[in-house]
């Protein structure tokens, strides 16, 4: 019989296992969390005082972390002794999609899985439940097995799969009171076993009813799937978006009026400049791969589709820039409102910013960035990282440009109004509240004529902003 858990590791100090294990903390006090990480500044940023310099921003994380750090919370680089005192190990590092190799550009990178697997193994000298977090393909679980029951150690392993369902911005609320707990695992006794101690510790705070038990393998595909969904939606409403500009249609009457069917539902059908985020298009281009590698090519060229949208929309709103600006934006002043993916958070992973940051940087466009939360080095960070992969449909028609002379074309502002005086057209890449509370007024009067605003996220009041003399393009409406 499981000994009831009082004591859990987590490996990875991310966007999700810190939040994550931050709440987990919280809500069981009696449970020792320890989050482990190599990241040395990344643990040192999670340890200090000052709570506004905490590695991931989530409204009411930091609130979060203060009650539970130093009491049952822990954050260190001592990855072997977490994992010696653990009787519970969530895996939560990054699987990125590979930039080399069998799978390059759809297949997920396991070497920092298979590394985890491989340090758990040498270093247990009990039985340890382990459990997914990050998303996975379908029967990694068998290969971390594999690996763990290796060792010829007489330890025992059993694998679970419990994948995340956050979005980003409210993560701490979805895990304080998610819509469900999915976890999988074996159907024999001791998977069963197993299974049981994850659902007590998650009973600590969610109902029975919501937590989810599976197989294994339907866990890990549920995940994929989920996201896969919710992307779908995004790219479809966004196709029509393209439609409504040509036909003078709105596209927010047009989900409106959609999204009051009950089949259909209202959520995610919001236009916009594409997707971004660590997983929509990971796990879209994993379950391609999958497909493929399955003989199902039918099944994976549909999904792939998704990922073909959210690309095209990307490209297509930054040649609007273009078209408007004349056909060119050569040594012209581009101002973008926003560089994180989405509203609420400091992860800046595929943003559609980058990507049209890059198009209008092909033509020496001078891009002039403010976003409330991210630095000026992860700014560089991500346009650095897309020179040297040039992963993409578009991206890779693009011609390889100097990081020096990139950074001579792009400035960081840490005022919003600055990045804007004396702009030829502001492009709003995030859905920041703030930006809809801006003196516009001020803008246009410090901006050169013609003033345009490209609002990739429709959420700036058009007829406001034309009354004002702003030339105005928002996506889907004609």
């Amino acid at each position: 019989m499981q000994k009831k858990v009082t004591n859990i590791c987590c490996i990875g100090a991310g966007y999700v296992g810190g939040p994550t294990m931050a709440v987990l903390a919280q809500k069981c006090p009696h449970i020792k969390v320890t989050v482990v990480d190599l990241n040395k500044q990344r643990i040192a940023d999670w340890n200090d005082e000052d709570l506004n310099k905490l590695p991931v921003y989530e409204p009411g994380l930091d609130a979060v972390v203060a009650e539970a750090r130093g009491r049952n919370l822990f954050f260190s680089t001592d990855v072997d002794k977490a994992i010696d005192e653990a009787q519970m190990i969530f895996i939560s590092v990054n699987t990125p999609t590979k930039t080399y190799g069998v799978g390059k550009g759809m297949a997920a990178d396991l070497k920092y899985i298979e590394l985890c697997a491989r340090q758990i193994a040498s270093i247990a000298k009990d039985d340890k439940i382990i459990i997914e977090k990050s998303t996975l393909p379908v029967r990694t679980a068998q290969a971390i097995r594999t690996i763990l029951d290796s060792t010829g150690s007489g330890v025992n392993f059993q694998v679970l799969s419990s994948p995340e369902f956050l979005a980003e911005g409210t993560a701490v609320t979805d895990l304080q009171d998610p819509d469900r707990v999915l976890i999988g695992g074996d159907t024999d006794e001791a998977g069963q076993e197993a299974i049981q101690a994850l659902v007590e510790v998650y009973e600590n705070w969610v109902k029975r009813e919501q937590i989810i038990t599976t197989r294994v393998w339907s866990s890990e595909l549920s995940k994929l799937t989920a996201n896969a969904f919710l992307a779908q939606r995004v790219s479809s409403i966004n196709a029509i978006s393209a439609l409504c500009e040509k036909t003078e249609a709105d596209v927010d009457e047009v989900a409106g009026a959609i999204g009051m069917d009950t089949r259909i539902g209202a959520k995610f059908l919001k236009s916009s400049v594409g997707f971004g985020g660590s997983c929509f298009q990971k796990d879209i281009l994993n379950l391609v791969y999958l497909c493929h590698h399955f003989g199902l090519p039918e099944v994976a060229d549909y999904w792939e589709q998704v990922v073909i949208m959210n690309d095209y929309q990307k490209h297509r709103f930054g040649k609007v820039i273009m078209d408007k600006l004349f056909n060119t934006v050569s040594g012209k002043k581009i101002a973008f409102l926003g560089w994180a993916f989405k509203k609420d958070t400091n992860d800046t992973r595929e943003s559609a910013s980058i990507y049209v940051a890059d198009q209008l940087l092909q033509d020496r466009a001078e891009i002039h960035v403010y976003d409330p939360k991210v630095t000026k080095e992860q700014i560089f960070a991500d346009l650095e990282y897309l020179q040297t992969h040039r992963v993409g449909r578009y991206v890779e028609k693009g011609e390889l440009m100097d990081m020096e002379e990139i950074r001579s074309l792009v400035t960081v502002h840490t005022d919003a109004y600055s990045a804007m005086e004396s702009a030829h057209a502001v492009a709003v890449m995030t859905e920041w509240d703030e930006f809809k509370s801006y003196d516009w007024q001020k803008v246009f009067d410090a901006m050169l004529k013609p003033a345009f605003v490209f609002d990739g996220r429709n959420i700036l009041d058009k007829a406001q902003l034309e009354n004002m003399g702003f030339d105005v393009f928002n996506i889907g409406k004609g």
